[in-house]
């Protein structure tokens, strides 16, 4: 219902507050344009993650500081961002876009690498950071400013230009490689142009070019890439190797029951069986030590996340606010969804870490920042109140 009418009110004019002889005091939350129930429930879902960081560390309280201090940067950048209006973020989309994908190149050319993975530049004595995850932003950012200045829905030349501004980033990052925030680039671009009004018969042709496509990224994909995709469809064909991991991590979340083993009490994870436990996997850690009750509870907080961000964006006064905002929030929607998915075999296992509760700096700042960004769309809107 929500994403129908985020959709539908794109095409809705927006109607100016009429003027008023009396002035009202506004309050805290108008002041600094941040939405008071939204900004709550992150809130209780950082502490939430911080405990069960805790347990899947180890117990080690240098992981929790270390995470607790990003929250704060974090949550700096949001209230930060929040107080920008949109027209502000609409005239500096290409500048942060570009800066993002000249970040890219440098990773190619001189970013450090670890894990197999050439993904990083590091600024010595100062800090270390993935440029790719600023793309999940700037990519939604440069598409919503381009297709708001158009007339939608989009024209065939329109979404060629798209095409280009997700592509040249897209495949940097896949060169790095990082297939899972290479996907997760793309569906924020994505989301902008399905909200931006596309028929249903072009949205069945693109799919039917996708699946046709599908053989040729098998091609391009990496050896281990590829096992992980084989490992998905049958895990048990290498218990010791490649299906380790997911065959874990849905034994901790099976031996969790309805109601867990307790915090800290975790075998799978405590004992070290559970790979990437503070990381990708750290849903496991959750299920193993609060059961089934204690995921429903984390994902109800999450549904409860994405809705008011669905509401919140649909409230826009403009349709750059509109498509942005839907961009970004289903896009931490597809975030949750995927390292659910994937811990718990229903998905390959594609390296997305769990929204603000997985152990990461720049992802966090990443993720906070679209909320501060979505706040700014709501609080600067000059829509009558429904």
């Amino acid at each position: 219902m929500a994403l129908t009418y985020l959709t539908r009110s794109l095409r809705r004019r927006p109607v100016r507050a009429p003027e008023s002889g009396i002035a009202r005091r506004k309050s805290i939350w108008e002041r600094t344009h941040l939405d008071p129930w939204l900004l709550l429930m992150l809130l209780v879902l950082m502490v939430a993650g911080l405990g069960v960081l805790y347990s899947a560390s180890g117990q080690h309280m240098d992981a929790v500081i270390a995470q607790g201090t990003r929250f704060l940067v974090a949550v700096v950048v949001m209230l930060l961002l929040a107080q920008l209006t949109p027209s502000t973020l609409l005239r500096w989309a290409p500048l942060v876009y570009g800066t993002s994908l000249l970040m890219l190149v440098a990773v190619e050319l001189v970013g450090d690498t670890g894990m197999g993975a050439q993904r990083w530049l590091t600024i010595p004595g100062v800090v270390r950071f993935q440029p790719s995850e600023l793309m999940k932003l700037a990519m939604p950012l440069m598409v919503a400013a381009w297709l708001s200045r158009r007339e939608l829905p989009p024209r065939w030349h329109d979404l060629l230009v798209c095409a280009v501004l997700i592509g040249a980033p897209v495949l940097l990052i896949a060169r790095q490689p990082d297939l899972g925030t290479s996907l997760l680039v793309t569906c924020a671009a994505v989301f902008v142009i399905l909200l931006a009004g596309l028929s249903w018969r072009f949205i069945a042709f693109l799919g039917v070019l996708a699946a046709a496509a599908l053989p040729l990224l098998w091609l391009n994909l990496h050896n281990y890439q590829r096992q992980r995709v084989l490992t998905f469809l049958n895990p048990e064909s290498d218990p010791l190797g490649a299906g380790w991991n997911i065959i874990q991590s849905t034994t901790a979340i099976g031996s969790g029951g309805v109601w867990g083993k307790g915090w800290l009490q975790g075998t799978q994870s405590q004992l070290e069986f559970l790979p990437e436990r503070h990381t990708d996997f750290i849903v496991a850690v959750l299920g193993e030590e609060f059961g089934l009750m204690g995921m429903l509870v984390v994902l109800l907080l999450y549904l409860m996340i994405v809705t008011r961000g669905l509401w919140l964006s649909a409230g826009a006064h403009d349709t750059f606010g509109r498509l942005l905002g839907g961009s970004i929030i289903l896009t931490f929607f597809i975030y949750v969804f995927v390292n659910v998915g994937m811990v718990s075999g229903i998905l390959p296992v594609v390296g997305v870490p769990l929204p603000l509760v997985s152990y990461g700096g720049t992802s966090s700042v990443t993720l906070l920042a679209g909320f501060g960004i979505l706040m700014s769309i709501h609080g600067h809107r000059r829509l009558l109140p429904r």
